[in-house]
């Protein structure tokens, strides 16, 4: 495995990827009049006082048959104290305010690139920020999350209730985002295009941390729903024997508070699965092996993967126990298109280099992170881990 650490992007390089980061995951087909049922959760929305800032996640889960053709977000902030919190969620489509300053709500429309086709699910960036670092007592206030869509079956899902803590606790905040893997990813063409049985793919993830306090260590836990294998091992990561579960232990990296972790995976669909179909029960785990004390000082080496700089704390230690749970599991789907007329992988248009299907999945991430820096008005470092470059021949 190679790693990489590359500066943060601009907020106008984010920008500009916010405008096709998303289609390059590939958009849905809509079905006019299809039937479908959307239901809506949250994850972490529980933020320490002592940043400036996170990303919390609107998630929004298509149970049904079909893509529906509009999915609205409506995020209730009227019982927030806004001196104390700025909360507002992001989309590639159109938000709208009400009432206000400071907002009481925001109504937003997913863009098509975003909605969610059926066993898919999105995850909207509901950013929050913190207007009162340092507080010393604990802050809670209710926001209400609703979704609304033509021909939903079932509105018993479409709204939740979550309360948006602020502690005085410290701490270490993982956070995990992993998208659905819908893009075919040739190894030795290079070509991309829908994933279908057979394929191979590349398993995009992002681990954040969130916390106030540098993370000593990282244990990654990867499982493919059944149907999916890992294409190939990486160094670093010990696989199952039915290669669905991979563990990857970066046990001496140093991940500072505003950091982000991001692992790319290769993994292919088995041949025969009967399409097109979602292929549910991926996830994927973080958890701090150990955190560094408070006023550690951290040398640009151990900042690198495989450190073996500073000691360790045991996550253990209650008062650095992982702020926010919440978000430190992700569930994914392998998506599977149906055979093309001539049958097998084929389509795609071949482009340059191994890294060029990866340009959609880090574009996501590349625009949360540049979300998190426009909307907290901070800069962010990120670290990047990527996989090798090429397949290596054995």
């Amino acid at each position: 495995m190679i790693f990489r650490n590359r500066r943060a992007v601009s907020m106008a390089a984010a920008a500009l990827l916010a405008s096709g980061a998303f289609t390059a995951l590939g958009a849905p087909a809509h079905a006019a009049g299809t039937e479908t049922d959307l239901a809506v959760t949250t994850a972490g929305t529980r933020i320490t006082s002592g940043v400036e800032g996170k990303l919390a996640w609107i998630k929004i889960a298509n149970q049904g048959k079909g893509t529906p053709s509009q999915v609205d977000v409506l995020v209730d902030l009227s019982k927030v104290d806004a001196s104390r919190l700025e909360i507002e969620p992001f989309t590639l489509g159109a938000c709208g305010i009400n009432g206000g300053p400071p907002p009481e709500s925001f109504l937003c429309s997913l863009s098509d690139e975003e909605i969610p086709g059926p066993g898919e699910t999105v995850e909207v960036p509901l950013i929050i920020g913190n207007l009162a670092k340092g507080a010393t007592e604990p802050y809670s206030a209710p926001v209400t999350i609703s979704i609304e869509s033509e021909g939903d079956t079932d509105e018993s899902n479409n709204s939740i209730e979550v309360d948006i803590e602020l502690t005085p606790e410290s701490g270490v905040d993982l956070g995990v985002f992993v998208p659905d893997v819908k893009t075919r990813f040739d190894f030795d063409t290079g070509e991309e295009g829908p994933l279908r049985s057979g394929d191979t793919a590349l398993l995009f993830s992002a681990t954040f941390n969130w916390g106030d306090v540098t993370a000593r260590g990282v244990k990654l836990t990867f499982q493919l729903p059944k149907g999916a294998t890992f294409a190939f091992p990486v160094e670093l990561c010990a696989y199952s024997a039915d290669k669905r579960t991979a563990v990857c232990d970066e046990k001496d990296l140093v991940l500072e508070p505003n950091m982000a972790l991001f692992y790319d995976l290769p993994v292919v669909v088995d041949e025969g699965v009967d399409a097109p179909t979602a292929l549910k029960g991926g996830s994927l785990k973080a958890e701090a092996l150990g955190v560094l004390p408070a006023g550690a000082r951290i040398s640009a080496q151990a900042k690198k993967p495989a450190s073996d700089r500073a000691e360790v704390r045991s996550i253990d230690d209650t008062e650095y126990a992982d702020v926010d749970p919440s978000d430190n599991v992700d569930d994914f789907a392998v998506i599977v298109s149906a055979p093309s007329d001539g049958g097998g992988g084929g389509g795609g248009l071949p482009v340059t280099g191994v890294q060029a299907g990866l340009i959609g999945a880090v574009g996501v991430g590349v625009v949360l992170a540049g979300v998190a820096m426009f909307l907290v008005a901070r800069r962010r470092r990120v670290v990047v881990v990527a996989p090798t470059d090429e397949k290596t021949n054995d």
